[in-house]
């Protein structure tokens, strides 16, 4: 004899698991009305259709940055999704905050890390393929940063699309407000390090050749070319350092400057940023 499924049976699997009406009364049939065995059909469902989106391309999405309460510490997590649609759908976005707050709280090192971590009383990795099964598009994380310091400021740019955090030297004051503006910064110029010192030798001995070589091309004797790719590459360090970066808020000091008239010594210790899709 099959058990009666009533519609307050399906609507609470449907709390319980966001998976559609239908499917939530389909599971609740197929298991006899047990809902443990209903929510581990609506997964297996889930993990089929999981596996037969690997090879979709899961380009959209959001950003999330956070810092802890006491600020000595923030994430950055990227969640993403196949369609500009469900990355705005409420949803999916308090998904990721939830993520986001779970990496937060564990800090783990990993994005792999991460995904072994419980939400919900499951695995975060599991709850990825859930919500696979039920918004029917491929969702993941593919990127986590974590900073620690003195007092870590984050920030999100353009409606979850690029997240960034910054870590501060000290918490003084106006390190909040200051920690921002850089934050902003980080976003719309996009440095490779804090300072000259953050570039790796790869990087510098390229950006030399190069100016080399347009030297040479632009007829200038071979000797004098050392000292102008010199000059050449202390303009690279302007342009794509944080900290010697003109301030977009103010083109009379760069970051430093900015920084130390907020409070003398303030400085970056670290900063992350992700940009989705990039």
């Amino acid at each position: 004899m099959s058990v009666q499924i009533s519609a307050s049976d399906v609507n609470k699997l449907r709390q319980q698991t966001g998976a559609g009406m239908m499917d939530c009364k389909k599971a609740l049939v197929e298991s006899n009305g047990d809902f443990e065995a209903a929510i581990d059909y609506l997964r297996k469902k889930g993990a089929k259709v999981a596996a037969s989106r690997q090879d979709r391309d899961s380009n959209e999405g959001v950003v999330v940055a956070k810092a802890t309460a006491d600020g000595k510490s923030g994430i950055v997590v990227e969640v993403n999704c196949e369609t500009d649609f469900v990355a705005k759908n409420a949803d999916f976005v308090a998904f990721a905050e939830k993520i986001a707050d779970v990496a937060l709280q564990n800090r783990p090192a990993s994005v792999e890390e991460l995904k072994d971590l419980e939400l919900d009383g499951k695995k975060i990795a599991d709850a990825l393929i859930e919500q696979t099964g039920v918004i029917g598009e491929k969702i993941d994380v593919s990127k986590y940063e974590f900073v620690s310091a003195e007092k870590v400021v984050a920030y999100i740019h353009g409606n979850y699309r690029l997240g960034v955090l910054v870590g501060l030297s000290a918490d003084a004051t106006g390190a909040d407000e200051a920690g921002r503006d850089v934050a902003m910064q980080i976003a719309a110029m996009n440095p490779i390090a804090i300072d000259k010192d953050g570039v790796d030798q790869e990087t510098v001995d390229r950006e030399i050749a190069i100016a080399k070589e347009q030297i040479i091309a632009e007829g200038k004797p071979a000797e004098m070319a050392e000292k102008i790719a010199q000059g050449k590459l202390n303009k690279f360090f302007k342009d794509t350092t944080l900290l010697n970066q003109e301030f977009v808020k103010d083109s009379s000091k760069n970051i430093a400057q900015f920084l130390d008239s907020v409070s003398k010594g303030l400085t970056v210790t670290a900063f992350k940023r992700v940009q989705l899709g990039a």
